[in-house]
């Protein structure tokens, strides 16, 4: 056990033969990514509603811990795996439900993320690639973002990073535990978010098949086995969860049928990636168009939406992968430095396939899944171009390119927000012009090496560094699911970011997100007050207006339609049954609800038929949206 303390050690940490200035480096990235994630996370609240109303409802009740469920009576879950979910309600059981228990896992996952790459790529490239490496990631714009949300992204890249590392390590070492280790840390982002986490799988199996030590037959039996964990390790808790009855479990959002399975293959999986929603509808808004990121196509990811999130050094990364394979050609086909290249590389280019041309709903924060493979692909390939910049006259000119290329790139990105440090566009041109002389001055003696590295990444992250900035310390407000960085995410509760469409619902169903998903205290009240012992407070449309009634009551909310207020959770048979049994008494409806077909539709026409409307002076005063859609109170029984 000592042992292995030492091995964990030296790999974060380093051993006694590294530089001095190597631990003091490290620590300054890890306290910067710290920082940048959690200063002043109260003012965040409880950020994504949706998710907090789950997590809090997990701590009061084991069942809906287990499957995620949105309300403590467990009538639907989210429409994720909930890991991520277990995470923050594991804290918010020890520390109590609040912003802080909601926001710390996400700032540990984020910060051991930054950690973890470090290690990983200080192994093949050394601890200079490595600190650019951690250093990158750590402000890269929309991971910034995120880690400052309690979604399950950053939770996810930490399972990604580490099954990179482990995977590098089965390469290095040729040991099936490795590999096997790679695969259940992706089958963990599975449960955290479904089929995004398989992204990377191409990747890291054509790494392994192409440098790892064993002969060919026995790498191929290898990645059989680790194919046979990924499914073990992703695929337990949907199959515990199925084979439960559907009586016995909540209704699993997302689905068409209320099956785990259903938003494998529907809402999370194929329909992220065609556009196609189920057959409710759950996932077909944003469309072909992507909603949120823009247009699908080659050019999303740099886009007005996309490209101030992750494309700083998107370019920089991709010229130093060509590149560095190409210096590292003739190397034996074991090399690691390579191996790394073809692992990180693969994962920047089918993160970048996938994320440019899916046709469903996408949002910009997904990118921050890519943000590892570039900032790896920054700090090792630009070490390795440095080096052969040092050695050969004949590949100055690629360095060179790539510096002047990433400080254009960064004054095309800063100058989309002209109002916003007009100065700042500037200053980068300025440091790269400054840059490329002192590289040139550098190949002809070492006293100018510390300038050149220094000038040449203040060029490289003085952009995405003041995004970062902006993110953590600006000021921004609560994104309320959408989650920008920098100065573009400085909205209300109710405004809308560059290119965000909010998605209207079917049967006059609207998702209503942050502040205005609340009832008025005086409807709360009533409701309270005539509740008697239904196991509901109430039950409305959508799950974004129940997180809010959650959050704010502590009581249990029937959100009949899931996210989107499309998912068939609640039908008539099943409302019938829960009114005669005394388990729900109020259900609140759009003005509007029924006039399209549809399951919740068809609950509205019952509920007006059978129902008895309230009038509004019963509790004090009228109920509307912010829109101002008119609502209405039902009492079923």
């Amino acid at each position: 056990m000592h042992a292995g303390v030492g091995r964990l050690r030296r790999l974060f940490l380093g051993g006694p033969d590294d530089p001095r200035w190597s631990r003091p480096a490290l620590w300054g990235v890890v306290l910067a990514a710290f920082v940048l994630y959690a200063w002043n996370l109260p003012a965040a609240g409880y950020a994504n509603s949706y998710y907090s109303a789950a997590v809090m409802s997990g701590t009061e009740s084991w069942k809906a811990f287990f499957f995620g469920s949105l309300d403590s009576e467990s009538f639907i879950t989210v429409d994720k795996p909930p890991m991520a979910l277990w995470a923050m309600g594991l804290f918010a059981r020890v520390l109590g439900f609040g912003t802080w228990s909601l926001m710390l896992p996400q700032v540990l996952a984020g910060v051991a993320a930054v950690a973890v790459l470090h290690a990983t790529v200080r192994r093949a490239a050394g601890l200079p690639a490595a600190l650019i490496a951690a250093g990158a990631l750590a402000l890269t714009p929309i991971t910034v973002a995120i880690n400052r949300e309690n979604a399950p992204d950053p939770l996810l890249v930490l399972f990604l990073v580490l099954a990179a590392g482990a995977c590098q390590r089965a390469i290095e070492t040729g040991r099936l535990t490795w590999l096997l280790a790679s695969a259940v840390f992706v089958g963990c982002g599975f449960n955290t978010k479904m089929l995004q986490a398989f992204v990377v799988v191409p990747a890291l199996a054509l790494a392994y098949l192409v440098a790892a030590r064993p002969r060919v037959q026995r790498r191929i039996w290898h990645l059989l086995a680790a194919g046979v964990a990924l499914g073990v390790s992703s695929s337990w808790w949907m199959v515990v969860v199925d084979l439960i009855p559907s009586g016995s479990r909540p209704f699993i959002g997302g689905s068409t049928d209320g099956t785990v399975w259903d938003v494998v293959i529907g809402f999370n999986g194929l329909g992220r990636i065609f556009g196609e929603g189920n057959s409710s509808g759950a996932g077909s808004f944003g469309g072909g168009s992507g909603g949120f990121g823009g247009a699908a196509g080659a050019g999303r990811l740099f886009n007005d939406i996309v490209g101030g999130q992750i494309s700083w050094l998107l370019p920089f990364a991709v010229l130093a992968l060509v590149a560095g394979l190409v210096l590292l050609r003739k190397r034996p086909r074991t090399d690691l430095p390579r191996a790394a290249l073809v692992l990180w590389g693969g994962w920047l280019a089918v993160h970048y396939v996938v994320f440019s041309f899916a046709g469903g709903v996408f949002h910009p924060y997904y990118t921050t899944a890519l943000a590892p493979a570039v900032a790896a692909l920054a700090g090792s390939g630009g070490v390795l171009l440095y080096g052969a910049y040092r050695r050969s006259a004949r590949w100055s000119w690629v360095l060179l390119v790539g510096v002047v290329a990433t400080g254009a790139w960064s004054f095309v990105l800063l100058n989309r927000t002209p109002e916003w440090n007009p100065w700042l566009p500037w200053v980068v041109v300025a440091a790269t012009v400054v840059a490329v002389p002192t590289l040139a001055l550098w190949r002809r003696g070492r006293r100018f090496a510390a300038a050149s590295v220094t000038i040449t990444l203040v060029a490289a992250l003085a952009g995405p560094g003041a995004y970062a900035s902006a993110t953590a310390f600006g000021g921004a407000k609560n994104s309320y699911g959408n989650a920008l960085a920098g100065p573009s995410m400085e909205q209300g509760p109710n405004e809308q970011a560059p290119g965000m469409r909010q998605p209207g619902g079917q049967g006059g169903v609207r998702v209503v997100r942050g502040p205005a998903a609340q009832l008025s205290p005086e409807l709360i009240g009533y409701l309270r007050r005539n509740r008697g012992d239904a196991r509901w407070l109430v039950a409305v449309s959508a799950a974004q207006q129940a997180a809010g009634i959650i959050l704010s009551t502590g009581e249990p909310v029937i959100a009949m339609g899931g996210f989107t207020g499309q998912d068939p959770a609640m039908t008539v048979a099943r409302l019938q049954e829960y009114v005669k049994n005394g388990e729900l008494r109020y259900i609140l409806l759009n003005a509007s609800a029924g006039s399209r077909k549809g399951a919740i539709s068809a609950v509205a026409e019952w509920v007006r038929q059978n129902g008895t409307l309230i009038d509004a002076g019963e509790y004090g005063e009228s109920l509307s949206s912010s829109k101002g859609a008119e609502q209405q109170l039902y009492r079923l029984s």
